[in-house]
């Protein structure tokens, strides 16, 4: 969409593209605690994809989606780093859970169910269901832990299109850490393999992947939050 002097045209560009911050915005929602609301998030990747209008120019061989893609995503990551959104309980029970998958892990040799995982958190089942759905905000990584700088919230899961670093060394821990992470990834119990398919290679929102396996959205949520921290446990060495 171009102005007669072969511009982009502002205003119909951001109506089209509208519906791709509401998608970001809800996909995120799922790795974010309850008190971030939808509706700020959406209003920050508005300003995001206004930003990619003005610096968008075809000659850097991306599409403007890919392009714009990008730009929503750092907003909303800016956004969220500068205003510490994750509150010093939450990163404690994130914590407390990892620790205990990895002594269940290291004691059964295997990836331990919701019970056992309860019981050594010395918890009920509900209760650490309930402790899942509230700490929804578990990544792999989190926001602090990031070294890469702007626009690399799903860089791990290969979700962005950026220049590749041409150091050696580099490359070779960045093909470790997939590998790891694919290794990882295999070894989740299978309903769990299905939600991370469904949420990071085929960008499903957690109600439509509830709509598929014929559970609650807020079940999903607590899944997807139990298989980041099993992840984070496996992946700490990387």
């Amino acid at each position: 969409m171009y102005t007669a002097n072969g511009q982009l045209n502002r205003n119909a560009m951001i109506k089209q593209y509208q519906p791709l911050v509401r998608r970001l915005a809800h996909h995120m929602m799922a790795k974010l605690p309850a008190n971030i609301q939808v509706d700020d998030l959406i209003q920050v990747g508005l300003m995001g994809l206004s930003e990619a209008l003005t610096r968008y120019e075809v000659v850097q061989g991306v599409q403007f989606e890919t392009f714009a893609t990008q730009r929503i995503r750092g907003a909303m990551l800016d956004e969220l780093r500068d205003n510490d959104w994750m509150s010093r309980g939450t990163r404690k029970s994130q914590k407390e859970i990892e620790q205990a998958l990895r002594r269940l892990e290291h004691q059964l040799g295997r990836p331990p169910l919701e019970s056992e995982i309860a019981s050594q958190l010395g918890l009920s089942l509900s209760d650490y269901q309930s402790l899942l759905g509230k700490v929804r905000g578990t990544q792999l990584i989190y926001l602090e832990d990031m070294t890469r700088g702007h626009d690399d919230e799903d860089s791990v899961l290969d979700r962005h299109v950026g220049v590749t670093d041409s150091d050696p060394v580099n490359m070779l821990q960045d093909q470790r850490l997939r590998e790891a992470l694919v290794a990882a990834i295999k070894n989740l119990p299978e309903r769990e393999q299905f939600i991370m398919g469904m949420y990071y290679e085929k960008d499903m929102n957690l109600k439509e992947i509830a709509l598929v396996l014929d559970i609650t959205e807020s079940r999903v949520c607590q899944l997807h939050s139990q298989s980041i921290a099993r992840l984070r446990s496996k992946m700490r060495a990387h």
